[in-house]
Formats: C-alpha cells, structure tokens, sequence
C-alpha cells in the first residue's frame, strides 16, 4: 500500500483513510513473564534487601551504625518526619547510642521500598563525610629503621633547619612509622568485625599466594615530597621498594583495596596504591598526634597548612637508606590510638606466616 495514497472507505456519509497498523503479537509465555502477583514486584529491585509481609502491611529493616541516625532524625526529626510523609510510611530507630535495626512499616510495599532505598541514598552520602577512624597499615617501626630516621631527623635540623617552615615538630612519631594501604570508617563494632573478617578471607584467596606465606623483605631508601612545588611541601615521605625488585607488595596493596572497596567498607581513591612512608607533615606541626581533636568532617584544627621549603632536604638527603624492613603482617590499625609498643592500637591482622 501506497502510504502516501491510503485506500478511502465511506461510513455513514463520511470519509476515513485506511492506515496500515503493524502488529507485532507475542507468544503466551512471555506474556506471563509480565504478571505480577500481589506479593511480588514487577519494576521494584526485588533482590537488593527483603521486604516483609506483615498483618498491616508491609516492614522493611536495616542496619545502621549508631552514629549515623542523627542524620536520619535530622534537626528537630525534621528529616525524618519528611521521609515518612513523602513515603507513607513509619520509620522506628533505636534509642541514641543504642545498636540496633531501624525498621521502615507501611501499607504500600512500594513506599517501604521508597524509603528504604533514599534512606540508603542518605547514609552513604553521610558516610563519605565522617573522619575516617581505621587504616590497613604494613608497621615499619622496627628499632633499626627508627633509629636511622632518628638520625635523619637530627641531620635534617642541623643542616636545614633555617630552611622556611622546617621544625621538628613536622617530624613523624618514630614508633609510629608505616605504609599506608586504605582508610576506612568503621562505626561499630560489627563493622570492625567485618574488616577483621575480610582481612582473613584475603589471606585465603590471594595473600598467601603473593606472599608464598613468607614476610616480604622491603628496602626504605629515598625521600619524595606530595605535592607540585617543593619550595612549599607539605608531605615528605621515604620511597619503598622489594627488595628482590618484584612488584609484589604493590600487587598485595592494590588487590586488598579492590577487595574492601568491593564490600563497601573502603572508597576506592586511587587507581593504584602509592606505597610511602611519611616522615614529616605539616599537619604535625601543631598537633603532633595527627588532628587528634579534629573529629568533623571537613574541618580542621587549625585554619591553613603552612608549608615548609624542602628543597635543600630533597637535595642533601635524595638516597638516605633508612634500612631494610621485614613486613609479616597487614594491621586493621585504629587512628588516634597506641598500643604498648607506641605503635597504632590493632583492630585485627592479617599474618603473612
């Protein structure tokens, strides 16, 4: 058929165009692929968590740190009023301080599901602006290595010391020395044993293979700064290395960061990890333990980092060997912590042998 010149049909002293209509008809079983029955969900993410059918209707729950359900109360539980209108439903959280479920009830599944996934939307957007309280860490606090950064210390001050902003209060707490592989933020004690966890699920399925269940002989040796301009550092951190020339710690670092930023428990920041071990900060310069009274997010202790002029450090001490280093363990390391040895308080480890 012409569609420019459709056939013409008279009905009742009028004239319609015929049109061709294409139709495209399904067989029965897919047909039934498309019903939904009472219970079940047709465009809802059915499998992202469970939704309950109650005598009333229908309850979702969900577990949330402790510190996170002022943020769902919002100030004067405006937040939370506002979430329970727009969705119809009832939204019950644990007493302040008190670990537990919050439980989302209502009469439509679809309003459940509703708050249920913009509460999510919420407590991942307040997540990523806590303080992080955790770090995998690899020590490198053996007596060797800080006695030579000790030593380093004293040669930096008594050669640069009238270099601008050098001190020696940016100088890194020797027993404290260590590669930083992740941070994360842990809120509870449940999250804590997750971490603890995974750490010992990564033992099994790859860190044991890398390792060869052997520690991993690492050479400190160089200084690099952070940042562009060395006339204005704010990090200066030793370089490390295999000491066989492998690439195994840096295949151990970044296959760890994949695992825990594929359970949610870490933000993936980089594409690879930057093994280095930092041994002054100008965040020190203040407060020697790392910020210890900043705790808000997006705040600081003080108003502006002033940077020092490293130039003649990274000049006089470009190849200072700090010492070679037998790293046998991955620590679950708690901020603003020590332990015995001075070192970071240990959440949990993972064991190369």
């Amino acid at each position: 058929m012409d569609v420019l010149r459709p056939p013409l049909i008279r009905i009742g002293g009028r004239v319609y165009r015929k049109n061709l209509i294409q139709e495209q008809p399904f067989p029965h079983e897919e047909e039934e692929e498309f019903c939904a029955g009472p219970g079940e969900c047709a465009d809802e993410p059915c499998d992202a968590f469970v939704v309950e059918e109650t005598e009333r209707g229908f309850q979702c729950r969900l577990e949330v740190p402790s510190p996170l359900y002022k943020y769902i109360i919002g100030k004067k539980g405006e937040t939370k009023k506002r979430l329970e209108t727009e969705t119809r439903t009832s939204i019950s959280i644990p007493k302040p301080g008190v670990e537990g479920e919050i439980v989302i009830t209502g009469q439509q599944r679809s309003g459940v599901i509703s708050a249920r996934t913009r509460l999510e939307v919420l407590l991942d957007s307040f997540r990523r602006r806590q303080p992080f309280t955790h770090f995998l860490s690899l020590p490198l606090n053996q007596p060797a290595i800080q006695q030579n950064f000790l030593h380093f210390k004293e040669e930096v001050l008594h050669k640069c010391s009238k270099d601008h902003g050098v001190s020696s209060s940016l100088f890194q707490n020797p027993a404290k020395l260590h590669l930083t592989i992740g941070t994360l933020v842990l809120l509870n004690e449940q999250e804590i044993q997750r971490a603890c966890d995974l750490l010992q699920q990564c033992k099994e399925d790859f860190v044991d293979q890398i390792t060869g269940g052997q520690p991993l002989t690492v050479e400190v040796a160089g200084v690099e700064y952070m940042n562009d301009d060395p006339a204005m550092t704010d990090v200066l951190y030793a370089k490390v290395h295999m000491k066989d020339g492998s690439d195994r710690l840096q295949m151990l670092a970044d296959q760890l960061v994949e695992r825990f930023v594929a359970s949610g428990l870490m933000l993936k920041e980089w594409d690879k990890v930057k093994l280095h071990a930092t041994v002054m900060n100008t965040l020190f310069r203040k407060d020697p333990t790392e910020e210890r009274n900043n705790t808000m997010p997006g705040k600081s202790s003080f108003k502006e980092r002033e940077s020092f002029n490293g130039q003649n450090i990274l000049k006089l001490f470009e190849n200072f060997h700090f010492g070679e280093v037998q790293l046998d363990s991955v620590r679950l390391s708690q901020r603003f912590s020590s332990d015995a040895s001075g070192y970071y308080a240990t959440s949990g480890q993972l064991c190369f042998s």
